[in-house]
């Protein structure tokens, strides 16, 4: 959510800025505002509107000069859309300007006593609380007016703070929120998302929780908020300019899911152990006898992050014959879960930043658990925070409904489940048989894709429905899952996932012409019972399109399939379904990658 990018050196900063957020917009908002300054110049000038970065940058005037500035694209939660309520937020006496990504807890409170005290407040929003409280500061530092605020504050951040009076440098500061900073030759950048700094620099400082940055054109330091100095190296980013753009097509999701093939060969890179029928995964930091007295798996994430982990869940019941089951962070940290020793957790994040799913494994860090991430950017949160992990390896993904990012977790958790298969039960020959179903993958990936208009000319058909029922049974209902969100999210046609078992009990009431039904038809030991399914709704007049691996009789259309093996199978089922929400969403004329209300990186509860 909320998007921050600022700089500090010699060039003109407005057009370094809008650039940035234009790079951010994929992190969904409603408004947008930048505050710029030089150090000659006798105060702040600042820009807000609501609406697109576009509209902000018609509101900038020509004369708008400035070798330093901070700017910010809002996701509304304190105060509707509003060119009041965007960010940057200013002081009174002009000399304070604060963007925030975040959630003050305490608003409320603080804003009483600060009406109490005189202060006029001009937004609704939590974060002008945070400008004042930094403005009516006696401290004589920028750094310690940020810091004597931080304390009185509960809730997350992340901050960059400008001041009139201290012109020569930007003061960020991180709590629950990312901020990177960009090191650049006598400039620096500070963001909460490296896609605003890659043009720029790939020369990148993660901020940890509690750690606080000042940026000069020609330095930086890092300290926490208690004022100890801090240690921190610039790692390089793999990830380029060129990764952001379109690629000559319409929309970054139509980009990413033809990405695809190209993505799951970079998750299998380096990894697979032909010897001995095994992966190579040695950033779990989990030796063999460690693996082998694990008793239970449970996997945690959010939204798509959460149906990768169901398919990953059923991958390690099915090849490792552990117990395992998946659950959303978002509840898992709320309900005092019984934290077993014996148990490994797994916290899956496309971000790595998701703020559900790192509170949860802060949680179960600080209860002695063992928590690997599964994540795809580097150096984030989560990944910090975990005792080991696997990257992903999707490449950025700036389309707000993740398909290319889904696509290679699950194909991350198969290579989990094959490891820690491969250290207890599974045999040399099973190894073999999951590994060269695992290369055919990016092949039958292409194969599907190349069907995509037949899978247009379906979306058209169904582009009028007003809800539609996916099933799948056991390795088919969490790709009916996922399908269902992919829909919902990108088209904004209601759509419900059920057990193709749970029919019986309840959903044949909703059964008819008007209604069309996804079923996810996998030609596995299941398959009579997926067709009895499809029997029961075809006797009740219901309309049916299968996703499958050979037509299907009672079905009204099929999107035929490869088959690779079972427990890989779920992998290739949900890809024609990412087609058909997208050409479904196209066909509805809607804003495809940025869909409404929604944001790529969920940094607030």
């Amino acid at each position: 959510m909320c998007g921050i990018v600022g700089y500090i050196g010699r060039r003109d900063v407005a057009p370094l800025l809008l650039e940035g957020l234009q790079r951010l917009e994929y992190r969904g908002y409603d408004s947008a505002g930048i505050v710029v300054t030089t150090p000659k110049a006798a105060g702040l000038k600042m820009v807000k509107a609501k609406g697109r970065v576009r509209d902000l940058e018609a509101k900038v005037p020509a004369r708008f000069k400035g070798t330093t500035g901070i700017a910010h694209t809002r996701w509304a939660t304190h105060g509707a859309p509003s060119d009041v309520n965007a960010h940057p937020h200013m002081s009174a006496d002009n000399k304070v300007a604060i963007v925030h990504n975040g959630i003050i807890d305490n608003a409320g409170d603080l804003r009483k006593k600060l009406e109490a005290d005189g202060v006029e407040f001009l937004s609704e929003t939590d974060t002008e609380v945070l400008t004042h409280l930094i403005a009516r500061s006696q401290a004589e530092t920028l750094e310690e007016k940020v810091r004597q605020a931080l304390r009185v504050i509960e809730g997350t951040y992340g901050i960059a703070v400008m001041h009139a009076d201290f012109p020569d440098r930007i003061v960020a500061a991180r709590n629950g929120s990312p901020v990177v900073l960009g090191i650049g030759e006598k400039e620096m950048f500070v963001a909460s998302d490296i896609a605003a700094l890659v043009t720029h620099t790939r020369q990148i400082v993660t901020l940890d929780d509690g750690e606080m940055a000042t940026l000069k054109a020609d330095d930086f330091r890092t300290y926490t908020t208690e004022g100890t100095r801090t240690t921190a190296e610039p790692t390089t980013v793999e990830w380029e300019a060129a990764s952001y753009d379109m690629g000559g097509h319409d929309t970054y999701m139509h980009k990413e899911i033809h990405e695809q093939a190209d993505a799951v060969d970079r998750v299998l890179r380096g990894r697979i152990d032909d010897r001995f029928s095994t992966v190579h995964l040695g950033g779990l930091n989990l030796d063999a006898r460690e693996a082998r007295q694990i008793r239970r798996v449970k996997i945690l994430g959010c939204g798509t992050s959460y149906h990768a982990g169901m398919i990953g869940a059923q991958m390690i019941e099915e090849l490792a014959r552990i117990p395992a089951d998946a659950e959303p962070a978002s509840e898992f940290r709320y309900r005092n879960a019984v934290v077993d020793p014996d148990t490994l957790y797994v916290a899956v994040s496309q971000s790595g930043e998701t703020y559900d799913v790192l509170a949860a494994v802060q949680e179960l860090k600080r209860k002695g658990a063992r928590v690997l991430g599964v994540v795809n950017v580097v150096g984030s949160a989560i990944a910090r925070e975990a005792d080991g992990g696997m990257y992903v390896h999707a490449g950025p993904e700036v389309c707000v409904v993740s398909t290319k990012c889904f696509t290679n977790t699950t194909v991350a958790f198969a290579l989990l489940a094959l490891h820690l298969g491969r250290t207890r039960d599974l045999s040399v020959r099973d190894g073999k048989r999951i590994i060269e179903g695992l290369r055919r993958l990016p092949g039958q990936i292409s194969e599907i894709l190349e069907r995509e208009d037949e899978i247009k000319k379906l979306a058209e058909e169904y582009a009028d429905a007003r809800s539609m029922l996916f099933i799948g049974r056991v390795r088919g209902y969490p790709v009916a899952r996922e399908a269902s969100l992919k829909l919902k999210e990108v088209s904004y046609i209601h759509a419900e996932a059920y057990p193709a078992s749970e029919l019986k009990h309840g959903p044949l009431a909703l059964i008819e012409p008007a209604l069309p039904t996804v079923a996810i038809v996998p030609d596995d030991d299941l398959l009579e019972k997926n067709r009895a399914a499809l029997e029961e709704i075809k006797a009740r007049s219901g309309k049916i399109l299968a996703v499958a691996h050979q037509e299907q009789e009672k079905a009204d259309r099929t999107i035929v399939v490869p088959k690779n093996e079972d427990e890989l199978d779920p992998i290739l089922l949900g890809i024609p379904l990412q087609l058909l929400a997208y050409h479904t969403a196209l066909a509805l004329g809607r804003d495809i990658d940025k869909p409404r209300n929604l944001a790529k990186s969920v940094t607030v509860e």
